[in-house]
């Protein structure tokens, strides 16, 4: 279909979106790709309160409590398929491997740093105003994960990234922790009984917080004395489609599957889709304490994946043509499912 077919119908393309700091800033690259690619068109974002957002008390680590199906998704989608908006802007890793009739993955956008980073208070900090940081540990710049003293507290809500840190490092207390990212770094920064945080890397990125050369760790709401390592995908595979953006459509909306493909990023597409089809056939989903990551390598799309199920580690790595990443994905997850 051509630009110009767009022209015949001149409503504003709706985009909904959660309405926290980092969906909002997603959202608006996306926007902004869209703006520059139909400078004809206009274009609009709709902020939706999801299930997630409200449940702020909901622990994603704990598998004694029921956590709802499409828990940052759903109101999105209901908005779709009512006609309330046209295209949904998702953190690839939040969107469900199976979607409602009607509704399908238009395009993913080209990928960020998929690395999480480890963040602690920087003990030269701590050190400068002992009166206002007491009780409070801190470690040296560009410290390791080895570095963190015995029992260390960290937190994270990914079932994922609390799996392979604990391989990392089996005497770390682990806990969860809800909020949007300013709000968990600020808890890091204030309460003494949190020794580290896990975020992505690709989410600071996108709120302008960056991992200066001497490790601290700078941007809007970064509260002072914080610092942060990169942890390489060897020792933290990252969650399925993370780094990647998820734009959701109607499946039947010809004027959405025109804007689309100039979204779509097909290198990265075919990287998702071999993880989340890994992802679906282990019949997990976001919350699942699984891992999975996909690059080109010499023309080849390679896709590494680990699995913490039932408390058994396992994983394996398959390659093969980007055009068979579905079958990848299946055939790997085939393989870490085998007894």
């Amino acid at each position: 279909m051509s630009d110009l077919s767009l022209d015949s119908e001149n409503r504003p393309v709706v985009i909904a979106t959660r309405g926290s700091a980092l969906a909002l800033a997603q959202t608006n690259m996306v926007m902004a790709e869209c703006r520059e690619a139909f400078p004809h068109l206009s274009f609009k974002i709709k902020i939706i309160k999801t299930t997630g957002d409200k449940l702020q008390t909901l622990s994603l680590t704990n598998p004694t409590e029921q956590v709802p199906k499409g828990l940052f998704t759903k109101e999105l989608e209901s908005a779709l398929l009512n006609g309330d908006a046209d295209m949904a802007v998702h953190s690839l890793k939040d969107l469900p491997t199976e979607l409602p009739d009607g509704l399908t993955l238009g395009a993913v956008s080209k990928r960020a740093d998929v690395r999480d980073v480890l963040i602690y208070r920087d003990a030269e900090f701590l050190a400068s105003d002992p009166d206002g940081q007491r009780d409070k540990r801190g470690l040296k710049p560009h410290a390791s994960v080895h570095d963190f003293p015995s029992g260390a507290t960290v937190a994270t809500s990914s079932t994922r990234r609390q799996a392979q840190i604990a391989a990392l490092r089996p005497d770390f207390k682990l806990v969860p922790i809800r909020g949007n990212v300013g709000t968990r770094l600020k808890k890091l920064a204030d309460q003494a009984e949190l020794d580290g945080l896990i975020l992505a890397v690709a989410g600071l990125q996108r709120l302008q917080i960056q991992l200066l050369d001497n490790g601290a760790l700078q941007g809007p709401d970064v509260p002072n004395g914080l610092s942060a390592i990169h942890l390489s995908t060897e020792a933290m595979l990252p969650c399925v489609g993370q780094g990647a953006l998820g734009i959701e459509t109607r499946s039947n909306d010809d004027r959405l599957k025109a804007i689309c493909e100039r979204l779509n990023d097909s290198t990265t597409q075919h990287c998702v889709t071999a993880e989340r089809a890994f992802l679906h056939s282990m019949g997990g989903g976001c919350l699942s304490p699984v891992a999975a990551y996909a690059d080109i390598v010499d023309g080849q799309l390679r896709l590494r994946a680990v699995s913490f199920r039932d408390g058994q580690f396992r994983s394996g790595e398959l390659r093969g043509a980007p055009l068979e990443a579905a079958i990848l994905g299946a055939g790997l997850a085939a393989q870490l499912t085998v007894a």
